[in-house]
């Protein structure tokens, strides 16, 4: 009787700890609260600005074990192809979507989707219509505010100017002649990074002479070709670059670089970019940049994380953190900063 009862008692203990185990096993470790699954849609993986994103929402993924998956989908700058990913995620059980939408003005198609499968989505860094978004009461946007990167473009040259006139007014017309390198043409970050650059200059009472504008599409490559056809017919007639990410940024550097300017010795023509990627950060403190607007990555994947939590959990995105709504009640904003040589 004796063993039959402490055989008994050896059963229950095992039972209980395979209880406990499997309780374990199928959560996240804390009372068994299952991690949010997140399907995340980014324009192009290769585009550097994003992959620093996507990079950064892993290091959350890694930090939060058990909290939440991140599964990411390559757009590869073609709508079409994003629109087919979003619609095999949505057969599958997804908590929240993530868009970095491919075409802006594919914003309502995208919407509709998502909104008949009634998934919460966040859009972000690319942001489609607000009355789009409004659409959906469980769609949200998490991005910037696109002029405020052109008013910071804008005032790094007027400080060089006020400030080393001598190294910018190169030829002492009180003029700054400048070409201008755009995104994409009707990208809302790029309509206002180029229209604010310039006004911020025109604002504080610098006059301007535009000698080129050309759409690059954010590429390094187109905006390399661009600068060396511009450098042939303008010299160093060209006394400034404002490109509307450092990718283009980078792109003139090179064929400055390959004329014999912005090496870090005596010819120079000052060059500005937005994102403040590593290798822009590097370039400027370097000498071969003149500045750039800190777009911060490791800020926009904790705006992610944090406001996704919420609405997987049915909740508002914003409810119990730093964030607030801008005057659209949708939109969180993350503040850019300028970004010089120290």
């Amino acid at each position: 009787m004796k063993k039959f009862k402490k055989f008994l008692a050896i059963a229950i203990s095992v039972m209980m700890i395979a209880a406990l185990a499997g309780c374990s096993s199928n959560g996240s470790g804390d009372g068994g609260k299952d991690a949010i699954k997140v399907a995340v849609f980014l324009y192009k993986f290769d585009d550097t600005y994003i992959s620093t994103v996507r990079q950064s929402l892993q290091s959350i993924q890694e930090e939060n074990k058990g909290n939440v998956t991140f599964e990411f989908f390559d757009g590869k700058g073609d709508q079409a192809t994003q629109n087919d990913a979003i619609d095999t995620a949505l057969q599958k059980d997804f908590d929240l979507l993530m868009v970095n939408i491919v075409d802006i003005g594919a914003g309502q198609t995208v919407i509709d989707k998502i909104s008949a499968a009634d998934k919460p989505v966040i859009f972000f860094n690319r942001e489609p219509k607000t009355e789009e978004l409004k659409s959906y009461d469980k769609a949200r946007f998490v991005g910037t505010n696109a002029k405020d990167a052109g008013i910071l473009q804008g005032e790094i040259l007027a400080d060089i100017w006020n400030d080393k006139k001598d190294t910018i007014d190169k030829n002492g017309d009180g003029v700054l002649q400048y070409v201008m390198l755009k995104g994409e043409p009707d990208n809302p970050e790029a309509v206002a990074r180029t229209e604010f650059s310039v006004s911020t200059l025109k604002d504080k009472d610098i006059k301007v002479e535009e000698l080129g504008l050309q759409v690059c599409n954010w590429q390094q490559d187109l905006a390399q070709t661009a600068m060396e056809a511009w450098f042939s017919k303008y010299g160093d007639k060209i006394e400034a670059v404002i490109a509307n990410n450092d990718g283009m940024a980078l792109g003139a550097v090179a064929a400055l670089q390959n004329q014999g300017y912005n090496d870090g010795k005596d010819k120079y023509i000052h060059v500005v970019g937005v994102d403040a990627t590593e290798a822009a950060q590097d370039y400027i403190n370097q000498g071969y940049m003149s500045g750039t607007v800190l777009q911060d990555a490791p800020a926009m994947a904790k705006a992610l994380y944090e406001c996704a939590t919420n609405m997987a959990s049915g909740k508002d995105a914003v409810d119990g953190t730093s964030y607030k709504y801008d005057d659209t009640g949708i939109a969180v904003r993350i503040p850019y900063a300028p970004f010089i040589k120290k």
